[in-house]
């Protein structure tokens, strides 16, 4: 984990869509900067989270045919362009960074979704040298009730509606990874009210950078 006098923590939030990332993440950092201070937490997403983001996010959830592979590798490219813009800055800023969707969704969508060889997107993964969050929240929630969360929100996107055979797939890569992963993945059961849930990734936060929050809280009311 990083070093509280210099770089920042780096939070992630996975999960099948349908999960509630965006208001988990909404909730975290609403919790962290109540401990850690206002302007300590960035709050940003994936694709398309950094400044020339917005082109690649469309091309990526929007209607074009994509192979496999030129949509691994579009994912690729937003993520470097976010790292070197937005996530990497804020964290040798001392920043705290909550990111919805990383590494772990690539891996989950692009392995298990897709087929394309874990051996193969993690040689990439490790080329690319993208920093390894300190600690990733898994929403873990049955494919049903996610479907039905994303047909309330209206128009899908084309991950979205890439079909129950690959959501199903995906959600088992997520679950593998948790269980390969299970000191830096927390596995949250993410079926309850966004309440009940946002209490629960809060107190696994909590007690796993226990000591984080406390140096860090200590460090910025020194500073000021």
């Amino acid at each position: 984990m990083s070093d509280m006098s210099g770089r920042g923590l780096f939070i992630t939030l996975e999960g099948i869509d349908g999960c509630g990332k965006s208001t988990q993440a909404e909730l975290l950092c609403a919790w962290l900067e109540n401990k850690l201070g206002k302007g300590r937490v960035i709050r940003t997403f994936e694709p398309g989270g950094w400044k020339g983001g917005k082109l690649l996010r469309n091309l990526l959830l929007g209607d074009i045919a994509l192979t496999s592979k030129t949509e691994l590798l579009l994912f690729l490219a937003d993520r470097s362009g976010h790292i070197d813009t937005e996530i990497s800055p804020a964290l040798q800023r001392g920043q705290w960074v909550v990111c919805e969707r990383y590494t772990d969704s690539t891996i989950a969508y692009q392995s298990w979704g897709r087929g394309i060889s874990f051996e193969e997107i993690n040689a990439l993964l490790n080329w690319c040298r993208f920093p390894a969050p300190d600690m990733t929240i898994f929403l873990e929630i049955d494919e049903k009730t996610a479907k039905h969360r994303t047909n309330q929100r209206g128009k899908a996107d084309r991950l979205e509606t890439a079909g129950d055979d690959f959501t199903a797939r995906v959600a088992r890569g997520y679950k593998e990874l948790a269980e390969r992963s299970p000191e830096r993945i927390i596995t949250i059961d993410a079926a309850p009210d966004a309440e009940q849930v946002a209490k629960n990734v809060c107190a696994a936060v909590e007690k796993t950078l226990a000591g984080f929050l406390a140096s860090f809280a200590a460090l910025t009311a020194r500073k000021g």
